[in-house]
């Protein structure tokens, strides 16, 4: 090594060695402040609209030959609403209730990831991790080419292996053992795509990540989420085995066929049962509703889990594009509303041309149909089950959601300033009508006079708030977010908007500034 480089070296040796025994910075204060809802009458106005929910289900029920039909709104935290049609044993004439457990099927599946984020939350394992490193039968399964990525637990989680869609073949493998899933995989699998490509719903994917919960855990997948997540949320009548549920209780499955029901047989739990094994109520999973709801928005105070709020919304983050709906309509039936799809984790998430977020899945086994879907910005969900082979619940029920949301006119939480915006709302008013030297150095960060001069802002001020003559009133600021926002400048002839947004250092300074004309609505 030359001298020069011998230098260099040292001084970054002696930087990194003072740097690592420096004193850290202290810890800053949180100034976060979280969004909220500010419409008092949103309650009122979904309780109105109740009954015509409670028709669309009973005509639905009618022209579908539902058996049996439980369905509830979840809002705020609570089932505000909850109503049942029909029977849960047609032959026994037990009537369906709140109480009934229903097999939910592919609804299972958002549990199935939530276990594995546990474990991951636990450092017990990572979701890039290769899936042959806790199923060893995966190490001689031949990938679709030689370039393929390595199969991954975030591909089974997002519906991305290159697995081939399998309804309805994988609906009938739940009660398959570990070792006949050994064999399959060890024989060899086929794939429709190379891992990572592209999104395709695969039953066979969540069966094995059922089957890295059970071995990262060391307890069967089953008793890992049932210990973990559905007793802390007080999901007491959810369990796996519908021998374990009272016959007088549980929802048989039906089949309409030739003007009239007949049985379905009932799967036992099995090995297999990640992909759609759950049998739950009402009651029970609005509480699984409400914990996903509650996990937003992002705040301070206590998080008790089961799993964090954080790890609850990255569930609900779009990962893989699932599908575009460019004639998809409101509530109407008649208005254009396109949307996009995309799978997160073990939950579809889309957004309309309205800009609400739905998250939530559906599921559909011989005898069962269910779905449910929620607004996380909105704080509303719904959710339906029903007794009839892959019973049409899916599109009516996200109808439901929509038409509560639209004709509710319920609004997304409002985002609130946080101090330094409030701070810094004042600071931008008086700058932009003095901008006097000492507050101008006080509040703009380092880019703000190197990108355009001071003379070149109070020329371009001028020239933006001349026309509405002598400033009567500054506005409130419209906070965008916690470090950016809009106010309204009112002068004696007129209205000019100030947009600004602040930097991400410790003291957030002024980084950018317009004034301009008031959008027009």
């Amino acid at each position: 090594m030359n001298r020069p480089h011998r230098i260099a070296t040292s001084l970054l040796l002696l930087m990194i060695a003072a740097g690592a025994g420096a004193a850290p910075a202290p810890a800053q204060p949180s100034t976060h402040v979280p969004a909220a809802f500010s419409d008092s009458g949103r309650a009122a106005r979904v309780a109105a609209l109740l009954p015509e929910i409670d028709k669309m289900y009973a005509d639905l029920a009618a022209a579908q030959h539902l058996p049996g039909l439980v369905y509830g709104v979840v809002m705020d935290g609570k089932l505000v609403h909850v109503r049942s049609i029909g029977h849960a044993n047609i032959e026994r004439k037990i009537a369906a209730s709140a109480a009934t457990p229903f097999r939910i099927a592919s609804m299972t599946k958002s549990f199935a990831a939530m276990a594995a984020l546990h474990l991951r939350d636990a450092g017990k394992l990572r979701l890039d991790d290769p899936v042959a490193n806790f199923l060893p039968e995966l190490k001689g399964v031949r990938l679709p080419t030689a370039d393929s990525p390595v199969l991954t637990v975030r591909h089974l989680m997002t519906m991305s292996t290159g697995l081939p869609e399998d309804n309805p073949w994988g609906d009938r493998q739940m009660a398959v053992d570990n070792k006949a899933l050994a064999e399959l995989v060890a024989g060899g699998l086929s794939f429709s795509n190379a891992p990572g490509v592209s999104f395709e719903y695969s039953n066979l994917g969540y069966i094995l990540l059922g089957k890295i919960v059970t071995n990262v855990s060391g307890m069967r997948f089953q008793d890992y989420i049932t210990k973990h997540i559905l007793r802390p949320l007080g999901m007491n009548d959810t369990v796996w085995e519908y021998a374990d549920v009272p016959r007088d209780k549980f929802a048989l499955g039906y089949l309409w066929d030739r003007g009239g029901w007949l049985a379905e047989p009932v799967l036992h739990d099995g090995d297999g049962a990640a992909m759609g094994g759950l049998i739950t109520t009402m009651d029970d999973f609005a509480r699984y509703v409400a914990f996903h709801l509650d996990a937003w928005p992002a705040r301070d105070g206590a998080d008790n889990g089961p799993l964090r709020r954080a790890t609850v919304r990255e569930m609900h983050q779009p990962q893989v594009f699932a599908s575009f709906a460019p004639k998809a309509l409101l509530s109407d039936d008649k208005t254009a509303n396109p949307r996009v799809g995309f799978y997160g984790y073990g939950l579809t998430w889309s957004r309309d041309s309205q800009d609400v977020v739905t998250v939530g899945h559906s599921g559909g086994l011989p005898g069962y149909g269910s779905q449910y879907r929620f607004a996380p910005d909105h704080g509303i969900g719904v959710i339906a089950f029903t007794n009839l082979r892959y019973g049409p619940v899916y599109n009516p029920t996200s109808k439901v959601l929509a038409l509560l949301i639209e004709k509710a006119r319920l609004q997304a939480r409002t985002i609130l300033p946080s101090p330094v915006l409030l701070a810094r709302h004042q600071q931008v008013a008086q700058l932009i009508q003095s901008w006097d030297e000492t507050l101008g150095t006080t509040i703009a960060a380092e880019n703000f006079f190197m990108d355009r001069s001071r003379e070149d802002w109070i020329a371009e001020a001028r020239k933006q708030l001349a026309p509405i003559g002598k400033i009567r009133s500054i506005g409130p600021v419209k906070p965008e977010n916690q470090l950016r926002g809009r106010f309204d400048v009112v002068g004696e002839n007129g209205t000019r908007e100030v947009f600004f947004t602040l930097t991400p250092e410790r003291e957030p300074k002024l980084q950018q500034l317009h004034v301009m004309e008031p959008k027009k609505h």
